[in-house]
């Protein structure tokens, strides 16, 4: 059955975060009026999956609200800036949002987050990312002790190796800590002092 095109909304204000070059993750928070939340569950999930066909997508999330008349929230991760300028530029994007008829949501929040700037992003906040001098000292915190141990541990085991195949060990045991371990409990560790 053929949807009525509608014209987009006026966008909000964005906050992007100084990029680096690298991941960009874009976080959308939208508010869904009540009753329309099944339409636009589908309109969203339908979005993410034509988002994720794009050369340098990395992956999507869809968050429900965590209690009634909360926004919803919207992720997409791009391999860089220029990924994520493809798909917010596409004609496919244009397309899904002037066939948006049988929901209604308007966006109320969106950032780019790059480089460090994931790692301190409070899930299910628009909250921008600590000051640089703040992340720096937090990720100084996190490293010290996997350089630590894993000079201790990994150095004797790697010393016959050649050079670039022990630093490639290196960097991805210390990239999986950091990502996965590290960063995580440092930023909920000093989670009151990065956003005062």
């Amino acid at each position: 059955m053929p949807i009525r095109a509608t014209a987009l909304p006026p966008q909000p204000e964005h906050t992007t975060v100084p990029a680096d070059d690298g991941e960009v993750t874009l976080l959308i928070a939208r508010q869904v009026e009540e009753g329309y939340e099944e339409g636009f569950e589908e309109w969203a999930q339908g979005i993410l999956r034509t988002a994720a066909t794009f050369p340098g997508h990395l992956g999507y999330g869809l968050f429900r609200p965590a209690k009634r008349g909360a926004p919803w929230f919207l992720v997409h991760r791009f391999r860089d800036a220029e990924a994520c300028r493809a798909w917010q530029e596409s004609p496919e994007r244009a397309e899904w949002f002037a066939n948006c008829e049988g929901h209604r949501h308007t966006e109320i929040a969106r950032r780019e987050l790059t480089g460090m700037e994931t790692w301190f992003a409070k899930p299910g906040t628009t909250r921008p990312a600590p000051p640089r001098w703040k992340m720096a000292i937090t990720s100084g915190l996190a490293i010290f002790p996997i350089s630590l141990t894993g000079n201790a541990v990994l150095g004797p085991r790697l010393e016959g190796l050649p050079m670039v195949a022990s630093t490639a060990v290196y960097t991805v045991v210390f990239s999986v800590l950091m990502t996965y371990v590290a960063m995580p409990a440092m930023s909920r560790l000093l989670r009151r002092w990065l956003t005062d």
